[in-house]
């Protein structure tokens, strides 16, 4: 029995990060075809839906490096369909529920589940460095998408900055280190892959530049 809710747990976590896999494969895939970086709508929904599935890995793995994580990049992803004019394309009974969802998990997290958080804090040892590596990681990993987000503000659309592939690929490493001593399958998968796709829109970004002199 706990073998199988193993695999449940795996699978959810697995599919998410299929799902941010599948953004950068496809926001690559039109770099590619475009000789520049790009920021398709495509990448931002699946990143908001994959968003949400691995947020609610990370509370049932007690991992509040996860949690964490994925709750602060969450609405930056809303803002950014915003930004292409595409959020209010979605269905308004949808978008009411996507914004919903992590603030309503969260509340229960805090609120309605005993130890809930005891059990979290108590697995997440921060004076481990491991730890708090993975951390520091997860933590770039949203920076990056408040860089992204300021330098979409201030350009009035949705774009993906040289810095934010240069932070990406920083931020993998640590966390590739961290999710082996976690020996978290999902976040090797996940990291291993990503790094490719950050030094490749690095390359491509330069190769644009280079281009266009």
């Amino acid at each position: 029995m706990e073998f199988i809710q193993q695999y449940w747990i795996y699978g959810l976590g697995f599919f998410a990060q299929s799902l941010f896999g599948a953004r950068l494969l496809v926001q690559l895939f039109y770099s590619e075809k475009q000789g520049k970086v790009v920021s398709p709508t495509i990448f931002w929904q699946l990143s908001l839906l994959a968003s949400f599935l691995f947020l609610i890995y990370g509370i049932i793995r007690n991992d509040i490096v996860i949690i964490i994580g994925q709750t602060l990049s969450y609405f930056i992803y809303v803002r950014n369909l915003q930004l292409k004019n595409d959020w209010t394309k979605i269905p308004l009974v949808l978008r009411i529920v996507l914004l919903l969802l992590p603030m309503v998990t969260l509340t229960w997290i805090i609120f309605g589940a005993d130890q809930k958080m005891s059990q979290i804090f108590s697995k997440n040892d921060f004076t481990n460095p491991i730890i708090f590596m993975g951390a520091i990681g997860q933590l770039m990993l949203n920076l990056r998408f408040i860089h992204q987000w300021y330098y979409s503000e201030k350009h009035k659309t949705s774009i993906l900055p040289l810095g934010f592939w240069i932070i990406s690929t920083g931020a993998s490493i640590l966390i590739l280190i961290y999710a082996t001593y976690r020996v978290d399958p999902v976040l090797l998968v996940a990291q291993s892959m990503g790094i490719v796709v950050y030094i490749r829109n690095i390359v491509i970004h330069f190769k644009g530049k280079t281009s266009a002199l």
